[in-house]
């Protein structure tokens, strides 16, 4: 349910694009964003830095989008998050004692550091990757096959990530003695 919740504003995305058009979608993203962080707020009384980040690149992108007619802010809004998320992955390599990936799932799962900092950096690195493919698309194809991209094809390859890393934590994980 929490991650249906997580990708409201880009089902209300999708859905507004193809009813009307970028712009149209645009606004839907911006309105459903805010309407999602502030639930989290009177939710949880906090809210995730990267989800005031993306609230914020949402706002001013989007709103540029918007105000100069310009559907090029709202796609690199995509890929500037995604390297963000990537930067804070590989930055967490360097600063700190534990890796931010480590820091998620550490209270669940004890690994060697040497696998926390490979998986760290795998995720840093898909991250990176999907908003340099995010640049392809935008530039190499049309804005209907950009948002099917955005849409399906970019959580598709975290879903398949996600399972290449599930099977390479598997053979990691320490067996518990009955």
């Amino acid at each position: 349910m929490k991650q249906l919740f997580e990708f409201f504003p880009i089902i209300l995305f999708f859905i507004a694009y193809k009813f009307y058009d970028i712009y149209v979608a645009t606004a839907v993203v911006i309105v459903s964003t805010i309407l999602q962080v502030t639930y989290i707020w009177f939710k949880h009384r906090k809210v995730g830095t990267m989800q005031l980040i993306t609230l914020g690149l949402v706002v001013v992108m989007g709103g540029a989008t918007l105000y100069l007619q310009d559907e090029q802010f709202i796609k690199w809004k995509f890929s500037i998050i995604e390297w963000l998320f990537g930067s804070a992955f590989l930055g967490s390599q360097f600063i700190g004692k534990k890796t931010f990936i480590e820091k998620m799932m550490g209270s669940n799962l004890t690994l060697p550091d040497i696998i926390w900092r490979r998986l760290n950096l795998s995720w840093a690195s898909f991250f990176i990757s999907v908003g340099f493919i995010n640049v392809f698309v935008m530039y190499n194809y049309n804005t209907d096959d950009w948002v099917t991209f955005k849409t399906f094809i970019a959580p598709a390859l975290m879903l398949v990530f996600m399972v290449v890393q599930m099977v390479f934590l598997y053979k990691h994980i320490p067996e518990t003695e009955e």
